[in-house]
């Protein structure tokens, strides 16, 4: 090999070892592999920055808009209210659910389906006396099996389309994945209702976990005039960081003030309302400069005023890798965290102690409006109150319906672009009211959007350095002798394999240059092998890391790593054969 072709092979070693670590977030690994690759002129600065034109970046975007705007409208609770109804064995109830999710999956982002749906999923499970764990992998599952049916629904089948586009292929049509991902999920779907209920565990949700410890309950303290906080600023008088309670608002001459700033002054006579656990709660009563209001017992919490929340951090949160005192939980999101679930199990370690991982469970306790400040942001995969709210009626649902219908016609008819149909359907959110354009503006995942745009350069580095034809000449060699589907399986099993350990797009930027270099090198048709990436790298069932949604269901499950290996491995091999005998039929090699 070149050196260049050595240099870029190193850059991508050490990406993965990044990504599969979890020492960086994905957008941060790949702009680095970006900018390793450009300095030394491995790539011009055209094909470093290629990505952010590419019209499968923009499409992801106002699909991201599009999402957002369905989610709005609160139609997908009335939805879970019709197909989670009481009664009927596990198998009817997972048929009963997964169906409609991966159908509503091939039209939308999958990720707020499963955000919608997961929380009260797991509340259902709980009044029915079942285990929440039966039902919130197979959502998961279910929303990545709708994924691969349509090439609007998920982010990795719009990147290949990209991709194809940039070497100079026709980019994907609107349902042409759809030859080999509706067999694929209609398959998936037998296999999740047939062996879900005897291969998944039966594990305690986080909330489970913690039993009647999690109750919560709320006390009024009165500030003492002239005594110990008499004065005083919340956090010079001790009472920010106190475990297991939350200070939550103040009243004052009839006034409620909230939410409490850490340099808030106390006066005499304010009343002080903290919610937490009964046993700390009722610990305030000895500090000093306080007395209980004479009328006041501690008392189950009021949730009008305070709430816990259930929150999964994410791979692109600022809390990986720190503890909750370095990040300043409490000033800065406003909540006090009350318990930390990890791998199914609760950690019982000092909580402000503990560097925060993927994937990690956060029980807390805030005001009710918390999830609806966070949930957008990317801190947090999952943000939901564990009470939840009753399914809302659907608002601007018929508009909704247009501009889905409109974006589904344009593209699959050929009269425009996918990207402007994208872009038609994102204005049209805002244009119609469903959306304001702040909110459509917060829709967009800048963090996925800019991994994948940073990726695109480093791909093409992988192609003008070289590798991608070194790579490829060895699995000529390796699978070679197995015949052409040898090499297609040999392309299908690497991209399956690297899919499970890093995020799937970049599985398939990674492996798309070498897929197509592979092909060409011994004359096959590489929109075959490119197609194979698409649907393969969508489909990861055997790690919570894989994909996104199954990382939002992984502490809400009580789910420990291995389970995932359970359902997903019989599920992985049924998709993979799936494609192994479809691609061939469709895109004759």
């Amino acid at each position: 090999m070149s050196g260049e072709a050595w240099y870029t092979l190193a850059v991508a070693v050490v990406v993965v070892v990044v990504l599969v670590r979890d020492l960086l977030p994905p957008s941060a690994a790949f702009v680095g592999a970006m900018v390793a690759v450009l300095v030394p002129g491995v790539v011009e600065p055209a094909e470093a920055f290629s990505g952010f034109s590419n019209p499968a970046t923009i499409t992801i975007a106002a699909v991201y808009v599009l999402a957002r705007g369905i989610e709005k409208t609160g139609i997908l609770g009335p939805f879970l209210a019709a197909t989670l109804a009481p009664g009927g064995s596990d198998r009817r109830v997972l048929a009963r659910l997964t169906a409609p999710v991966a159908a509503l999956s091939a039209l939308m982002n999958n990720t707020p389906i499963v955000a919608v749906l997961a929380p009260q999923v797991e509340r259902w499970a709980e009044r029915e006396g079942r285990s929440p764990s039966m039902f919130l992998m197979p959502l998961s599952f279910a929303a990545i099996l709708g994924g691969v049916v349509t090439v609007i629904g998920t982010a990795t089948n719009l990147v290949v389309s990209g991709l194809f586009e940039a070497a100079g292929m026709e980019p994907m049509g609107f349902f042409e994945i759809s030859k080999v991902g509706l067999p694929a999920a209609a398959v998936g779907l037998v296999v999740l209702v047939w062996l879900g209920p005897r291969l998944l565990p039966d594990r305690r949700s986080a909330l489970q976990e913690l039993g009647a410890e999690i109750r919560q309950f709320a006390i009024e303290m009165i500030v003492l005039e002239g005594g110990a906080l008499d004065g005083a600023t919340v956090e010079g008088g001790g009472l920010r960081h106190l475990a297991g309670v939350f200070l939550a608002e103040i009243e004052r001459g009839g006034d409620v003030l909230a939410p409490v700033a850490p340099d808030m002054r106390m006066r005499g006579g304010d009343r002080l309302r903290f919610y937490g656990r009964a046993r700390d709660v009722v610990d305030l009563d000895a500090r000093k400069g306080l007395r209980m209001a004479a009328e006041d017992q501690v008392s189950s919490l009021d949730t009008r005023r305070a709430a816990y929340f259930e929150a999964v951090v994410g791979a692109a949160s600022p809390l990986v890798g720190r503890t909750l005192k370095e990040s300043g939980f409490r000033d800065r999101y406003q909540a006090a965290v009350v318990a930390i679930h990890r791998a199914g199990q609760r950690l019982d370690r000092k909580l402000g102690s503990i560097p925060l991982r993927v994937g990690d469970t956060l029980l807390l306790v805030a005001d009710p409006g918390w999830s609806a400040r966070w949930r957008s942001h990317n801190h947090f995969l999952l943000a939901a109150p564990l009470e939840a709210p009753p399914p809302a009626g659907p608002r601007h649902a018929g508009r909704v319906a247009v501009v889905l219908a409109s974006v589904v016609v344009l593209a699959a008819s050929g009269a425009t672009p996918l990207v402007s149909a994208a872009l038609v359907g994102a204005v049209g959110m805002v244009l119609l009211g469903v959306l304001t354009p702040g909110e459509a503006r917060a829709a967009v995942d800048l963090d996925v959007i800019v991994m994948i745009a940073a990726a695109f350069g480093f791909a093409a580095a992988m192609g003008t350095s070289g590798l991608a034809l070194e790579i490829a000449v060895g699995v000529v060699d390796v699978f070679g002798g197995l015949g052409d589907l040898g090499l297609l399986a040999g392309v299908v099993i690497a991209t399956s394999v690297l899919t499970q350990v890093v995020t799937n797009n970049a599985a398939a930027l990674l492996l798309f240059p070498i897929a197509v270099n592979t092909a060409t090198e011994v004359g096959l048709n590489p929109r075959g092998f490119g197609m194979a990436v698409a649907v393969t790298a969508a489909l990861a069932f055997l790690t919570p890391i894989g994909y996104q949604t199954n990382i939002m269901v992984y502490g809400p499950g009580g789910y420990r790593f291995t389970d995932y290996l359970r359902l997903g491995l019989p599920l992985t091999v049924a998709t993979i054969g799936i494609i192994l005998v479809l691609v061939p039929v469709f895109w004759p090699l």
